[in-house]
């Protein structure tokens, strides 16, 4: 079956059979990418929700120096002295959810969630969300809106736990998404390593993915910025990659467990002084 008779004329001339054809080698289907409509919904989530905070803050109702007010109204910002991103201001971002080590400890444990969701001004939110745009729409198409909407959750949830864990004076209001974001950073950088062997130039690529990370960083050097929020997303997110973006890593799994228990077991143990609040972006 499937064998080529042989040619009576080679069997005349006394040579051998030709042997059948090859066959080609085996090529993988390329994976069709899945289409990215997560990254652009909590895109289009996050302004939306500036948009409340800033109906919400009303500064017009308590201020006569709001910026751009006669062309936005009561969605004007506060003045510059009080916020320099063009923002809310301090109370109004509380109100709504912004993270304080104090209230989380006093029970309201959902603002490691609602924080994340939050900005302290129009100039943080773009930040974040153009950097939201370029790193996760590849993710998104690679992995899914699943792997990358659990990622992002949990890196912020991370990113959360850690700023609160470093406040070790209660004093710190911190609200934004790069813990969040961060967290896609990791996770690219795990997956680069697991895949380290598929990629053609290794080192292009580690460098690269090594200097945003460093850069991206180095912002959380600037006066008001939580760093220890960027910290702790980013290494959350580095260990759920192993989990989420590839096969799973137990040892990933067990570390990123344990490092969570621990973080809110502790956070829940202790208590901290009362003091006047400053405001720290992420």
């Amino acid at each position: 079956m499937g064998k080529r008779p042989p040619n009576p004329s080679d069997i005349e001339n006394g040579l051998p059979p030709l042997p059948p054809p090859a066959r080609p080698p085996f090529r993988p289907p390329i994976p069709v990418p899945w289409y990215a409509w997560l990254v652009p919904l909590i895109f289009a989530a996050n302004f939306v929700t500036f948009t409340i905070t800033m109906y919400v803050n009303d500064c017009p109702a308590r201020s006569d120096e709001c910026l751009l007010f006669d062309v936005l109204g009561r969605l004007s910002f506060q003045p510059i002295k009080e916020n320099m991103l063009l923002g809310p201001s301090i109370p109004t971002l509380k109100r709504l959810g912004a993270l304080e080590r104090r209230l989380v400890e006093e029970g309201e444990r959902w603002r490691l969630i609602s924080c994340i969701w939050l900005h302290g001004g129009l100039l943080h939110l773009l930040a974040n969300m153009i950097s939201l745009l370029c790193i996760g729409m590849r993710l998104e198409q690679e992995f899914g809106f699943l792997r990358i909407g659990a990622l992002y959750v949990l890196s912020g949830l991370g990113g959360s736990l850690m700023s609160c864990l470093t406040d070790s004076r209660g004093e710190r209001v911190s609200v934004g998404a790069s813990g969040a974001l961060f967290g896609l950073l990791g996770a690219m950088l795990s997956e680069l390593i697991t895949n380290w062997t598929i990629y053609e130039n290794k080192c292009t690529a580690l460098m690269t993915l090594i200097l945003i990370i460093a850069l991206n960083l180095s912002v959380g050097f600037l006066p008001r910025v939580d760093n220890s929020a960027h910290c702790g997303g980013f290494l959350a997110g580095f260990l759920l990659g192993f989990v989420l973006l590839l096969r799973p890593q137990f040892t990933s799994l067990a570390i990123l467990l344990a490092g969570f228990i621990a973080g809110y077991a502790k956070l829940l143990r202790e208590h901290t002084v009362g003091s006047e609040p400053f405001r720290d972006v992420n």
